[in-house]
């Protein structure tokens, strides 16, 4: 989703005459198939078709928890209004309880933890699971490897982040495995940008704090992204692209130079940040999980589903 956005913002602010930067992005872009597998007729129907979603996953094969990189740890549900002036991000926490639709391998067809589905199923499955969870009908996925996170920060030359409350990563990348953040607005390399997102086991709502913190650095990275300093320099701004480029993937369907024309109003300023309604955590067996807020997840999502963001901010803020 960095990369749609960034390449709308950039779009908006008439750099992409020519279409010199996009191709230059575009060529260099891996492309999956996200959606070949997934029966049509199962699909949810769009109303509005000027509306587009966007899912936006990313691996963190550095995550204790992860299996050689078969669950995805960051799930985000991007929605452009049909006036494409603002952009929702929904953010799904990975232990979410959810019904998993059956892979073709015959695992699946149960109730299990959303990220579950990537690992028997890929990105199809997850994309159907996400549909079915949602209502919401996925146009495009972008999926982000945060082992190339780092250097896209660095390509900007950091970005400012303000901490709400001092913590010690217990994951860092550092040597030791630790760093200590101070509470505070701050310059982040990458490398602190990276262990700040991705930190989770020191904070009682794990999860839910990991969120936050991603939501801020994914807007400090768009606010840096589309700064003056980086768009009046030619330099900066190709060691951008090209870091986002090589640590993305998106879907064999998705056009770039498209995206960036439907998305040219959107501004920086636009961006609100959600998490998908829970209540927080519970047990299902041995499994530590997400429950669904089940009063608040249906109007929620219906709410995205007929492009009502007003309606959509309202309940999030219940």
């Amino acid at each position: 989703m960095i990369t749609a956005l960034v390449i709308a913002l950039l779009g908006g602010g008439g750099l992409l005459a020519g279409g010199l930067y996009l191709k230059s992005v575009d060529d260099s872009i891996e492309r999956v198939d996200a959606f070949e597998e997934i029966p049509e007729a199962e699909r949810p129907v769009k109303a509005e078709p000027k509306v587009k979603n966007f899912l936006m996953l990313g691996s963190d094969t550095r995550d204790p928890d992860a299996t050689s990189g078969s669950r995805t740890d960051t799930i985000i549900l991007a929605h452009i209004p049909g006036d494409h002036s603002s952009a929702q991000l929904i953010s799904i926490p990975r232990d979410t309880w959810v019904f998993v639709p059956k892979s073709k391998r015959g695992e699946g067809g149960r109730e299990a933890k959303i990220n579950a589905a990537f690992a028997w199923g890929g990105i199809p499955l997850l994309v159907q699971t996400i549909e079915k969870f949602t209502g919401v009908r996925i146009d495009n996925v972008i999926i982000v490897d945060f082992s190339g996170f780092k250097e896209i920060v660095d390509a900007l030359g950091g970005v400012t982040i303000t901490v709400e409350k001092g913590f010690t990563s217990t994951h860092s990348l550092l040597p030791g495995s630790k760093r200590t953040f101070k509470a505070g607005k701050q310059v982040m390399d990458g490398g602190m940008a990276l262990d700040y997102a991705r930190e989770r086991y020191v904070f009682a709502d794990g999860d839910f704090t990991r969120i936050k913190h991603q939501q801020q650095v994914i807007k400090a990275i768009l606010d840096k992204a589309t700064s003056g300093g980086v768009l009046s320099s030619p330099a900066k701004l190709t060691s951008f692209l090209n870091a986002t480029a090589g640590a993305v993937k998106v879907d064999s369907t998705m056009n770039l130079l498209d995206t960036a024309m439907e998305l040219r109003g959107l501004s920086g300023g636009g961006l609100s940040f959600f998490t998908s309604p829970a209540t927080c955590c519970g047990t299902k067996g041995t499994e530590s999980v997400v429950l669904v807020d089940t009063a608040k997840v249906g109007p929620f999502y219906e709410a995205l589903r007929n492009d009502d963001v007003a309606q959509l901010e309202a309940l999030a803020n219940k």
